[in-house]
């Protein structure tokens, strides 16, 4: 039995556990023009398959030991799907066709479908299943396709030199390369120490900044949105990364981490990415599934300049490369992270290059036929976020697929849109902690930051949303300073009541109180019991509000003398409701007072907007 390569097996098992699914399907599309032979194109296509072993091989399993099954050529032969239809209906045609799933057991892992728009102007679409190809893949796949196709128009075979070796060869030769785990001698020992070492402490789940929490199963649907910046930005960015002795796709992970650090998901940040996985120049010209998955692991702590993090991220990428040749499925099983369904282990957000055998078929030599890619694929995800990173004479171009069960297509514009101009402020001044980089654009900084009245209050108050929020994601940040991170229901659990107990003279709804606190997670896990106080009672005893640990409120005027806050005495706190300071993403927005203990609150208290100033602000 020729058993399966460390990266077919993790789909195999996967497939076992979840059931068939789109999930691992890769598909190509060309556009072709011109006059099709498609008796030709068929035949072409068979030879593809004699050519490359992996688009003839089903899979099975014996004694709980999944094997290849390579079909003999003759008997491989694709079962095509054609039709007519029309511009309009293609895009669906394609996305029907795209979500089909495979059967491992019984079907080739690639399904050809030909749709005839005109007399002289097709569609080819194959759709293959990952265990059998990968990016890279398509390269070959259509270059050979292109060649037999032409060599088929004119009555011949094509006439091209075998392959020195197969996948199969190469599964068997990657088990030999890797060794045995219990020599300390072996390449796979070595790196699994490295590996051990370079991710120890790593976290379970980085708390992105997802819309609604993991569902318990995930049903891995998607969509895509992109970006693209500037020529301008990107010739900054190639002269910048040629400056650091880095790559683009480095500096591009720099900004990626910084704004995953500043959107909460602290300064340990595990992203992961993929390698080709050939190694040896022998396999470049084989359609196979060889690419690996790595950890990319950066350290963010120091609050360092944006050169400083790219030197970081470098040194760190670097050596992931070089420990690559360990499969990531064992080194799943080696570290033994909590396992949950919901999520990806070791990491949730993918970073990639375009390869660059990815993506044949523009201008190829197709026996007289015009052609071009034509962009699709499934809506099908592997992870909460996948960002693309793509170089073009256009510019950097950002690609993201993302689950729509816990994003939304707004929130990812956002978060692309925030890469790129972290991207261009970094680039602007290297030296500049990433805490300092601009989010916002000017304007709405200003809609963000600038003092107003709320002139129509909330209908939930803040402490409910605070306590369905603990309740629906107890484990998700709530407040974050330094390295100390309180989930909220730790804050829930947690909170005691701040300053003296409330005076019973004097309370009405709608009267603003003022409250100060020091920026530290001692002080903010108790906050949510004071949002559900109605009063502070006393002046709180605050000993300077000079000291930079404490906040100072900067509201209009008029508020300033209601709750008698200044640089220079202590706060005058009023009993009734609470007005309360709430920063979310470097944002400030609307607070809510509340009526006095025991009441819901009223319609008539109304809440303040003001800024914030200080470390964060």
């Amino acid at each position: 039995m020729i058993p399966l390569s460390y990266a077919q097996a993790r789909l195999w098992f996967y497939e076992q556990i979840t059931g068939t699914s789109s999930a691992y399907n890769l598909p190509h599309a060309l556009r072709l023009r011109g006059e099709l032979d498609t008796e030709a194109l068929q035949l072409a296509l068979a030879d593809v398959l004699t050519r490359h072993e992996a688009l003839r091989t089903t899979y099975g399993e014996q004694d709980g030991r999944p094997y290849q099954r390579v079909l003999d050529a003759e008997l491989a032969r694709p079962v095509w799907t054609e039709g007519t239809t029309t511009e309009q209906e293609l895009a669906a045609e394609l996305d029907r066709a795209c979500n089909l799933s495979f059967d491992l057991t019984a079907d080739l892992p690639i399904r050809p479908f030909l749709y005839r728009l005109a007399e002289r102007e097709h569609v080819l679409l194959l759709v293959m299943h990952h265990i059998a190809t990968d990016g890279w893949s398509l390269g070959p796949l259509v270059r050979d396709l292109a060649a037999a196709y032409t060599a088929r128009r004119g009555g011949a075979a094509p006439a091209w030199e075998p392959l020195p070796v197969q996948y199969a060869d190469y599964t068997l030769w990657q088990q030999e390369l890797l060794g045995e785990e219990d020599d300390p001698e072996s390449l796979i020992s070595a790196q699994l120490a490295h590996w051990r070492e370079t991710l120890a402490g790593l976290p379970d789940e980085v708390a992105l900044p997802l819309d609604r929490p993991r569902p318990a199963v995930p049903a891995h649907k998607g969509t895509a949105v992109s970006a693209v910046g500037s020529p301008e930005l990107h010739a900054r960015l190639t002269a910048f990364a040629r400056e650091r002795g880095a790559t683009v796709f480095m500096v591009v992970q720099a900004a990626l981490v910084t704004l995953m650090t500043r959107l909460g998901a602290g300064t340990d940040v595990p992203i992961g990415t993929a390698t080709a996985g050939r190694g040896d120049e022998a396999l470049d010209e084989l359609v196979g599934f060889f690419v690996n998955t790595l950890v990319l692991r950066t350290d963010a702590s120091g609050d360092p300049g944006f050169a400083e993090l790219v030197d970081r991220v470098k040194e760190a990428d670097l050596t992931a490369f070089a420990h690559q040749d360990v499969p990531f499925e064992r080194l799943v099983e080696e570290l033994n992270p909590a396992r949950s369904l919901s999520r990806h282990p070791l990491f949730q957000l993918m970073l990639l290059a375009q390869q660059a055998g990815e993506g044949g078929g523009s201008g190829q030599e197709f026996g007289g036929l015009e052609t071009a890619p034509l962009p699709v694929g499934t809506d099908a995800v592997k992870f909460d976020l996948t960002l693309a990173v793509g170089e073009s004479a256009q510019g950097l171009k950002l690609n993201a697929d993302f689950a729509t069960e816990v994003l939304d297509a707004t929130t990812v514009r956002r978060l692309l849109a925030q890469l790129l101009r972290l991207l261009d402020a970094g680039l602007a001044d290297p030296a500049l902690p990433v805490s300092r980089l601009p989010l916002l654009t000017e304007e709405e900084e200003r809609a963000a930051l600038a003092p107003a009245l709320v002139t129509a209050p909330a209908t939930v108050p803040v402490h409910e949303l605070i306590a369905e929020r603990a309740r629906t994601a107890p484990q998700a940040v709530a407040v974050e300073a330094g390295e100390v991170r309180l989930s909220y229901g730790r804050t829930r659990r947690q909170g005691q009541p701040v300053g003296p107990p409330p005076d019973p003279a004097g309370r009405a709804p709608g009267r603003l109180v003022g409250d100060l606190l020091p920026r530290m997670p001692a002080n903010e896990k108790n906050k949510d019991v004071s949002y559900r106080r109605t009063s502070l009672g006393d002046p709180q005893d605050v000993s300077s509000l000079q000291s930079p640990s404490w906040t100072r409120l900067s509201v209009a005027p008029d508020v300033r003398e209601r709750l008698g806050l200044d640089r220079t005495r202590k706060p005058h706190c009023s009993p009734a409701g609470v007005v309360w300071m709430h920063r979310q993403l470097d944002t400030s927005y609307a607070e809510r007072t509340h009526g006095f203990r025991g009441e819901a609150r009223r319609p008539e208290c109304r809440g303040v907007l003001y800024r914030l100033e200080g470390q964060s602000g």
